[in-house]
């Protein structure tokens, strides 16, 4: 086992902070309830890589298959997942099926990310 004594980012014993407040906390944590989802959907890069190039255009099945250089039943796969948690919407034009974002939600956590993964250390 560790020696604990050496760990700098671990308290040295188990005493609560006075201005915290347990059950408030607890409370809070409705909050977040279905975000998990979204996050490991978004933890794969293919699936970041098609919200990427929505963000910049709406694409049919066929473009991000070509770009991407995968099969159009991958494609459609990814886009499945993001459809079902409202990342993406499709607008059918004939023969063709068009994906573009659902809404700038995705755009402003794609902007986040790239700033953070940015920064200086």
């Amino acid at each position: 086992m560790a020696d604990r004594s050496r760990n700098n980012d671990l308290c040295d014993g188990f005493c609560l902070s006075p201005s915290v407040k347990v059950e408030e906390l607890r409370e809070r944590l409705t909050d977040v309830f279905g975000l998990s989802e979204i996050f490991k959907v978004l933890g794969d890069e293919t699936r970041v890589k098609i919200l990427y190039l929505l963000a910049h255009q709406e694409l049919c099945v066929c473009d991000i298959g070509a770009v991407l250089e995968m099969s159009l039943p991958a494609v459609s796969h990814h886009l499945r997942l993001l459809r079902a948690l409202r990342l993406v919407k499709y607008r059918r034009d004939g023969k063709m099926v068009y994906y573009s974002l659902d809404d700038d939600h995705i755009v402003h956590m794609i902007r986040e990310a790239q700033a953070h993964f940015a920064e200086d250390r």
